[in-house]
């Protein structure tokens, strides 16, 4: 089929991009720059733009079939900070994006949703895909507010969709010198021999899936046909930050350095996903544990660094 990821040159996307090319179908790839850690790939046709850039977008949907919506603007920490732009550059660009679909006649939409944001504090543990829905950051507003577009727009033009809501990703390819994605950022700090933060005292609890077991979720989720059109994809299991700084001692062997600071408002101190509809209908499991998924990442991390000439001590 012809694809489309929106957000491919992404970590999450760049790992479907390589899925989707492995099983066959031609990939497109929408994104406002290239990837971080790898040349363009052969074969993948490139649509190098800003998301609100519409002409460009309306070209890339040429003769598409699926469209994989992974881009978001904003993360949970800085959505907050400016909700006029979280809403305009997402929500609104994406409806657009759904008009485009159906009038294109799209077989499909699958939107990457986010499987924390959106529920916010649960009540109970693990989080099915029928627990309350109380986000408490503008970026699980508007992620919760796209996955509400889609139900509209596939009871007034029939439009085709599925939502995964994943756990926090981590793996190869995660910029382990930004601010998303807790694993990345720690190792990239402790590469480097800096101080890592830690926001409250490290109980709080996560879940943490390995990048190959989320698209594999996502994968199975866009070509299967069920009845549900919500999926958690996840490990399945909660660590708290403790237990993760506990495997990274044993893995990378030497002294971490922990800065405690005050919770972060916005932090949502036990969540995990119960993934038992993802099992049942789509025959999905995760198969990476998460003492394997760390040890791959942080070889990705000494590679990069050493290739750049930042050596380890």
């Amino acid at each position: 089929m012809n694809t489309l990821v929106i957000g491919g040159n992404g970590f999450i996307g760049s790992h479907l991009v390589d899925r989707l090319l492995s099983e066959g179908h031609v990939v497109h790839v929408f994104d406002r720059q290239s990837e971080l850690y790898r040349k363009p790939l052969e074969g993948v046709i490139y649509h190098i733009q800003d998301f609100g850039n519409r002409s460009i977008l309306s070209e890339a949907l040429n003769n598409i079939d699926i469209v994989f919506h992974l881009i978001s603007t904003t993360v949970p920490k800085t959505s907050n900070y400016d909700p006029i732009f979280d809403v305009m550059s997402n929500v609104v660009e994406t409806i657009f994006l759904f008009e485009q679909c159906v009038e294109r006649k799209i077989k499909k939409t699958v939107f990457v949703s986010s499987g924390g944001a959106v529920y916010g504090t649960p009540t109970a543990v693990p989080v099915s895909e029928d627990s309350p829905l109380n986000p408490e950051s503008s970026y699980g507003i508007s992620k919760l507010t796209i996955e509400k577009y889609l139900e509209l727009f596939h009871r007034l033009y029939g439009l085709e969709y599925v939502i995964v809501r994943p756990s926090n990703p981590y793996g190869e390819r995660q910029n382990y010198e930004g601010n998303q994605g807790v694993i990345a950022v720690f190792m990239g700090k402790i590469a480097k021999n800096q101080a890592i933060d830690i926001w409250g005292d490290g109980s709080s609890i996560k879940d943490y899936v390995y990048i190959t077991d989320l698209i594999d979720g996502i994968y199975k989720a866009a070509f299967s046909n069920t009845k549900h059109r919500v999926f958690n994809i996840g490990s399945g299991a909660g660590h708290s930050i403790n237990d993760v700084l506990k495997l990274l001692t044993q893995i990378i062997e030497k002294k971490i350095l922990v800065n405690y600071k005050p919770q972060e408002a916005f932090d949502v101190s036990k969540i995990y996903l119960d993934i038992t509809r993802a099992r049942r209908e789509l025959g999905w499991e995760p198969q990476i544990s998460l003492d394997a998924g760390l040890s791959r990442t942080w070889e990705f991390i000494n590679l990069q660094l050493l290739e750049n000439k930042v050596y380890i001590s």
